[in-house]
């Protein structure tokens, strides 16, 4: 009898008080570093296995559940897990203490770029990190196509991806878009009442129905708030000041909160061709001390858009402009993170039960490593030739480096950064202090 009972308490999650709930948040936040593989492992390890909030079971399905949203999985499972032990506060309290530890760090260090960023020891030192960041994409690469391409389509479609982004140009929203259509429709339907008992599947599966067409109302409810909290601060400096630049940094993140599927790596992509090419808001190599601040610090990677914030808005008018810049930035990345798991976190039970939701899920999978695929041969090609052109071929417009303008450092360093990441496994944290030590003794000769 004790067995049994140990084991049904191993299944009950415990309810936690807040104060337990915001110190072990902010330990989270102020030790998620590594990305989101290794945030998510840490919130596995410190939620399920040692605090018991969730069980295994309602972990992995919020994990899957998180995969369908744009935006950082890692920050909206932290929410998810706030809002399942203790409702909308522990959801907030949850998110914020994730990302703030990260954001003020990553500010801090923004400001010391932009104000610092032409001495020949920070040079050197982001030299180093540009190449680590490499090695650690073309690795993020390798991990997810081995995640992803386990039947023959995927492979195609992460073809597709990459043909469309890379030499055609094609906006990245629309490549998700078809990527996900074509796996909602080849997703098969579901065979749940075929079984003897057809009538009693029958009776829970209208139950169930009734159960979703009952939350609708205070799903209509949290959207509207949340669309209204999300977008009140742009409408207003729009209305009350004559700020371009914020404007711009709003729209323009705010549309990345929602079209960027796949992960941080994905996000990258669209994120850097934009920012440099559009907007010139930043350089490709600024772009990649921007990846290689947030790879150093806690919190989600897709903090780096508070640097591109801060960066443009410090450009445009000073330091009091880059901060509103950064702070515009935050509040539009990561409020809809709290949107989507508030209004769809109800559904979640019956989402995890819709295989043409999860077929399409594969195939944003799928097309995320076309994605990175094009992301790496970009930042390839940036990085270590400081010249580029693009040559038009028909509707392909490819990039053709101009060989003689390689940097042999880059190469060099990016060479170790792959040796000790691929073959000894080095964490990103030591690759990145090696590379930048290495960068500093080759350019200043320390």
């Amino acid at each position: 009898m004790k067995t049994l009972k140990n084991s049904l308490d191993a299944l009950t999650p415990e309810q936690p008080n807040y104060v337990e709930t915001f110190w072990m948040w902010a330990k989270i936040g102020f030790l998620s570093f590594g990305g989101p593989a290794a945030q998510i492992a840490l919130m596995h390890r410190m939620v399920v296995i040692q605090k018991g909030w969730l069980n295994e079971k309602q972990y992995l399905n919020a994990l899957g559940f998180c995969m369908l949203l744009p935006g950082p999985e890692a920050m909206q499972l932290a929410i998810y897990a706030g809002w399942k032990t203790q409702g909308t506060l522990g959801g907030l309290l949850a998110g914020l203490l994730f990302v703030l530890p990260g954001a003020i760090i990553v500010l801090g260090l923004a400001i010391i770029y932009a104000m610092l960023g032409d001495l020949a020891l920070t040079v050197a030192l982001f030299l180093g990190i540009k190449a680590a960041v490499l090695i650690v994409v073309v690795e993020a690469l390798f991990r997810v196509a081995k995640r992803a391409l386990y039947l023959t389509e995927h492979w195609f479609i992460a073809a597709f991806a990459f043909i469309c982004l890379f030499l055609l140009e094609v906006p990245y929203p629309l490549v998700i878009a078809l990527s996900a259509g074509y796996g909602f429709l080849r997703g098969e339907k579901s065979n749940s009442v075929t079984r003897l008992d057809t009538d009693v599947s029958v009776d829970k599966t209208e139950q169930k129905n009734q159960q979703i067409k009952g939350l609708l109302p205070s799903t209509v409810f949290t959207v509207s708030c949340w669309l209204l909290i999300w977008w009140l601060p742009i409408v207003a400096i729009d209305y009350f000041f004559e700020l371009p630049i914020l404007i711009q940094i709003g729209a323009f993140f705010s549309k990345l909160a929602v079209v960027t599927f796949g992960g941080a790596y994905a996000v990258l992509a669209y994120l850097a061709q934009d920012v440099v090419n559009q907007w010139g808001w930043l350089t490709a190599g600024e772009m990649m001390d921007g990846l290689g601040l947030a790879e150093t610090t806690p919190g989600p990677l897709i903090l780096v858009t508070e640097f591109v914030g801060f960066i443009a808005g410090y450009r445009d008018g000073g330091l009091m402009l880059g901060l509103s810049a950064a702070l515009i930035t935050l509040w539009v990345t990561f409020v809809p993170c709290f949107m989507w798991i508030f209004a769809g976190a109800p559904y979640l039970e019956w989402i995890d039960r819709q295989p043409r939701l999860k077929s399409g899920l594969a195939a944003i999978t799928a097309a995320v490593v076309g994605v990175i695929l094009n992301l790496s041969l970009w930042f390839s090609l940036q990085v270590l030739f400081e010249n580029v052109d693009t040559q038009t071929y028909g509707p392909f417009k490819i990039l053709v480096p101009i060989f003689n303008s390689i940097d042999w450092r880059i190469v060099f360093l990016s060479g170790i950064c792959a040796v000790l990441i691929f073959r000894f496994h080095w964490s990103i944290l030591p690759v990145l202090a090696t590379s930048a030590t290495i960068g500093v003794i080759l350019t200043v000769g320390i």
